[in-house]
This record gives C-alpha cells, sequence and structure tokens, in this order.
C-alpha cells in the first residue's frame, strides 16, 4: 500500500476559523439531543491535511436509488487490478465537503475503493444554512434511517457493478453523525465485514425517522465495529460510551471502543479548531489496522 501526500500546512489553523452562529435554543439542541460539535461551520476550500488525486481514479457520480438520484464522490487506486476493497465513507451534518473528500483519497492511497454520498440531497444542502442549529433542524432531523441504510446499500451495489468493487469486503466509516450511522449500518446488513465510527452518538431517545440507536443494537452487529471516542467530548458524555461498552460485552461482541482522555469531539476534523494532530493520526492508523484485518 502506498502513503497519500499530505500536508499540514497552516500551524495557524485553529485561530483563522470562523465560529459558527448558534443561538441558546440550538446550543441546547445540540449538546442534548444530537451530540455534535459546535466549534464552527465547514470549510470547503481549506482543510489542514490537504491529499493529492495523483495515481487515483476520482469523480462525481449519481446512482439511481428508487428513481432518485444519489450524488456520491469516489476515489480508488488508477491501476488497480482486481477487485477493491470497498469503504463507505459517510459525512457529517455539514455534507460531503472537502474534508470528507480527503478522507476518500486517503483511503484510495491505501487501495480501497472509497465512496461517500450526500445522504441529505432529498432534505436540503447543509452548506446554504448559517447555523448547526439549523441543519439540525431543517435537514437532520427530516432524514429517515431507513432511506439512509437503502441509500448506503445502492452504493455498494454500484460500487460492485460499477467500479469492480469487491461483494466480500464491504465497510463503512463515519464521523459524528456518520459514527452513529455506522453503528447502525453495521446491524442493518450482513454484507458489511468492519465498521470504524468516529465519535458518533450511542444513545438517545427514539423518533419516527431515528427508531434506534446504537446501544440498541449492540448485541445485533453483523460486523465488528471500533469506536473511536474523545473523552472531553461535550456532546457524547462518558457515561453513553461506557453504556454501550457494557452492552457489547454483554452480547459478546468482537466490537471494542478507544477512548482519547484528552480529546474534544471532532478531533479528527483538521479544518475545525477541536482537531487533535496525535490522536487523529492514532485513529487514523487504527482505522487502517481494523480494515486490514478485517477486509484483508
Amino acid at each position: 500500500m502506498t502513503t497519500p501526500d499530505t500536508r499540514h500546512d497552516n500551524p495557524q489553523f485553529d485561530s483563522l476559523l470562523p465560529a459558527a452562529r448558534l443561538d441558546r435554543r440550538g446550543f441546547v439542541t445540540t449538546l442534548a439531543a444530537a451530540g455534535f460539535a459546535l466549534a464552527v461551520q465547514p470549510v470547503h476550500a481549506s482543510t489542514l491535511i490537504t491529499t493529492d488525486d495523483s495515481k487515483l481514479t476520482t469523480g462525481d457520480e449519481t446512482i439511481d436509488v428508487n428513481g432518485d438520484r444519489l450524488p456520491i464522490y469516489f476515489a480508488r487506486p488508477a491501476e488497480a487490478t482486481g477487485r477493491l476493497p470497498i469503504v463507505l465513507v459517510v459525512q457529517e451534518i455539514f455534507g460531503v465537503h472537502e474534508h470528507i473528500r480527503d478522507v476518500c483519497r486517503r483511503l484510495a492511497h491505501q487501495d480501497y475503493l472509497a465512496i461517500a454520498p450526500e445522504l441529505f440531497f432529498r432534505q436540503g444542502d447543509p452548506s446554504k444554512l448559517e447555523s448547526v442549529a439549523e441543519i439540525l433542524q431543517e435537514i437532520v432531523a427530516k432524514v429517515p434511517d431507513a432511506q439512509v441504510m437503502a441509500d448506503l446499500d445502492a452504493c455498494a451495489d454500484w460500487a460492485v457493478a460499477a467500479q469492480g468493487g469487491d461483494p466480500e469486503k464491504l465497510a463503512i466509516t463515519g464521523f459524528c453523525w456518520g459514527g452513529r450511522i455506522t453503528w447502525l449500518y453495521a446491524a442493518h446488513t450482513a454484507r458489511v465485514r468492519a465498521g470504524i465510527a468516529w465519535y458518533g452518538r450511542l444513545v438517545g431517545t427514539p423518533s419516527s425517522n431515528t427508531p434506534l440507536q446504537p446501544i440498541d443494537v449492540a448485541d445485533r452487529l453483523n460486523a465488528p465495529v471500533l469506536g473511536l471516542y474523545g473523552g472531553q467530548d461535550q456532546g457524547i458524555p462518558l457515561e453513553g460510551v461506557q453504556m454501550m461498552q457494557e452492552a457489547l460485552r454483554k452480547a459478546g461482541s468482537p466490537s471494542t471502543i478507544h477512548i482519547y482522555p484528552d480529546a474534544p469531539h471532532a478531533f479528527h476534523a483538521d479544518y475545525r479548531p477541536s482537531y487533535r494532530r496525535e490522536e487523529a493520526e492514532d485513529g487514523w492508523k487504527r482505522l487502517l489496522e481494523w480494515l486490514s484485518s478485517h477486509l484483508g
């Protein structure tokens, strides 16, 4: 496997990012109900780490899902031979912005076919809204888990049919909102072989669109999931993480959760002040080891 060309090119990055406009109601909604980081809106044009697309095939496509056209971004090694292991990359609440695309390119440099679908495309475009509270209320709350599962299934099918993906080597990773989806998808389909969930919500109140939380499916995961969580995450308290750890233990699950004691929420998001280089790099190393171990 090859190593991507990355750079840490802005040592003053934390001080340059604009704060999101977030009212008190949005603050409470975010912490109590969703567990999302509050720091900033996504920066589309400038991420701290930039992975080039040399020796890769990358692009934007659309996939038919029951008559809808699901937009996706994909990246794969350009000269790969044979079927490629597939990794579905699930967005944060901010959509498939440059950071998520960069994650796909990093995976492609490691000989994976990475696909990031725009899972909110029916409900709206997060980049058009001005605050986390608006995104949560106007878009995220309206996205049914069942719709997301169907879209991810369609991506897995497309990967095999259109890009030569290996149907026996399917994995998923997701960040924040996508971390929660990672746990749920591992329980949704027997096709998935591995999951890596970055600081996704684990417990919560059910709703019509989100009837189950990860803790509810801890005993029915079809594949081992590696959870990566921050000990200083104000939106996902350690108590909830420990409850999930206990649920996994009782289920006899091979899944595991690693906690970084000093890390906040979104410690892997290199376009936000929450980014912690040491923890992010260690988490990425663990991700690659988890994929290699379970996909071969």
